[in-house]
């Protein structure tokens, strides 16, 4: 739980490199409110989907710079020209569904704006505005799946959303701050 460049007690998962604990320190968990940001955690997530978050965390600069600093108005309007540039583009995942997926979901997304007034109020509806404690103790009370995100995925793919299975959206309430999984000890838990 320890790091030993720090003497600072952290979420064992992030331990493994710098970058990791980065994440972990100044955004994992934080609530995330801006529609860009959640629309950044949410084509993330997508991409991650099978792999894991170090793998995107790396690539994470690529990403920005290949899906226009992550600006839906404009992912939602990419022709069969710019994702094939996305396909040929080795900084990111090439994943032919996926890079598809980023383009419908922005224009999903979009939608869900224009229903609710934003994506936040919409996905932050779903936990009444604030962010659930589940209070772990270790790693292994943490859950990858909850009812909760198995409403959100079901009622994002009704939507029209890709890539957004319960696993997928349980790690963006995360990384998002909807819900608060640091463990107990952890340095950033109440922060």
């Amino acid at each position: 739980m320890k790091n030993n460049t720090e003497d600072k007690t952290r979420c064992n998962w992030c331990l493994s490199s710098d970058l990791y604990q980065e994440y972990h320190d100044q955004e994992w968990g934080k609530p995330v409110y801006d529609d860009a940001t959640l629309f950044e955690f949410l084509l993330l997530e997508t991409f991650q989907a099978g792999l894991s978050w170090i793998t995107i965390l790396n690539k994470r600069e690529n990403f920005r710079k290949a899906f226009d600093h992550f600006d839906y108005r404009k992912i939602a309007l990419y022709n069969d020209d710019k994702i094939l540039d996305l396909l040929q583009d080795a900084g990111i995942i090439r994943n032919k569904l996926k890079v598809y997926s980023a383009v419908t979901n922005a224009q999903n997304f979009i939608k869900i704006q224009e229903e609710f007034g934003s994506f936040s109020k919409y996905i932050w509806a779903f936990v009444d505005g604030k962010p659930i404690d589940n209070n772990p103790l270790s790693l292994k009370e943490v859950p990858a799946t909850t009812p909760l995100s198995d409403a959100i995925s079901k009622d994002l793919k009704k939507r029209g959303f890709k890539f957004v299975g319960s696993t997928v959206m349980y790690a963006f309430m995360q990384a998002t701050g909807l819900v608060n999984d640091h463990v107990a000890g952890c340095w950033t838990r109440n922060s």
